[in-house]
């Protein structure tokens, strides 16, 4: 009788030792691990719209997902580490925001785990990202803000606000690929507002003071700053050389504006960073990054800082106040 009853108790045994580690091992898998990778740190406001996101896709944070953040602060020669070391922790997917250095990074680290980016400094197709924006094929998606297309209209509003300008400069960096074609669209809309452009050069900070002695020498009343890598780490930089020149400009993101800048117009960064979260969120459950177009922006804000419009002198017409998404007073 004890034989038989140490034989039910080892085959209990032998059952719920078997059974344990798949139990746990089911358990772990309900918390997914996405890793978050930034060109340098993010405001508080980008990484809650992420999140949201993947609140709308069904993930919440500490439930059923775990973000792993790493921050390239402003140095790009950390990315490739910090994108190797989300790749050695297993993460789920890997997100890249910030610009196309950290989406390279992430593309250089893995060819499986799938990469969602969100980039506004370079054409994906162009930067070699992906195959296309419909068929992206691969690992990568995401979303594009290459705001080109945005180049005449950003000469229009620069316009409604200084308009007696008649040398509009336009400040581009030589080593993105994406300058040229950027620089002779707005050339092109310069002209056609009966105005002249002039071509300013800068790959580094290094360099802005040389390209704003040449904007005084051309004598432009008005600047356009295009959309660069460089130029976003730099956003203090070159709006504090803007105002001590007394130069109107315009921009493509708010953050200059918030950092003292006249006016931006372009993508909402926030709803960019929405989307890559619903995205996240739809790879977590089983779509695969080949079969999800690369999204493009819908939503485009304009925000004005009417602070720094009176420290230039300018009266920014009400007409375009009335249009703004944010004002800065």
């Amino acid at each position: 009788m004890f034989g038989m009853r140490r034989r039910d108790f080892i085959t209990l045994l032998g059952g719920a030792a078997a059974a344990w580690p798949v139990a746990a091992r089911a358990q772990q898998r309900t918390i997914r691990v996405i890793g978050f990778l930034h060109t340098s740190t993010p405001p508080e406001d980008s990484r809650r719209a992420f999140i949201q996101g993947l609140n709308e896709a069904g993930y919440s944070e500490g439930q059923n997902i775990a973000i792993v953040y790493r921050f390239g602060e402003s140095r790009p020669e950390r990315l490739t580490d910090l994108a190797n070391d989300l790749v050695q922790h297993g993460v789920d997917v890997i997100v890249t925001i910030g610009g196309s250095l950290a989406t390279q990074a992430a593309k250089k680290a893995t060819t499986t785990t799938p990469i969602v980016f969100v980039m506004g400094d370079a054409d994906p197709v162009q930067a070699g990202i992906v195959a296309g924006l419909s068929r992206p094929g691969g690992n990568i998606t995401g979303i594009s803000l290459l705001g080109g297309a945005l180049g005449p209209k950003r000469v229009e509003i620069l316009r409604e606000i200084v308009p007696g300008a008649t040398v509009v400069a336009v400040l581009v960096n030589p080593e993105n690929q994406n300058s040229a074609p950027y620089a002779n669209e707005v050339e092109t809309a310069i002209r056609a507002a009966g105005q002249r452009s002039i071509i300013l050069r800068a790959a580094s900070a290094g360099e802005f003071e040389h390209a704003f002695a040449l904007l005084l020498e051309q004598k432009a009343g008005a600047l356009i700053v295009t959309a660069d890598n460089t130029f976003t780490r730099e956003a203090a930089r070159l709006t504090e050389l803007a105002a001590r020149h007394r130069v109107p400009a315009i921009y493509q993101w708010r953050d200059f504006v918030t950092a003292g800048g006249l006016v931006s117009y372009g993508a909402s960064l926030a709803e960019a960073n929405r989307q890559a979260g619903v995205y996240t969120g739809r790879i977590l459950k089983g779509e695969k990054p080949a079969d999800l177009p690369v999204m493009q922006p819908i939503k485009f804000e304009l925000v004005i800082n009417l602070k720094t419009a009176k420290s230039l002198g300018l009266d920014v017409p009400s007409t375009l106040i009335a249009r703004a998404d944010e004002v800065i007073e």
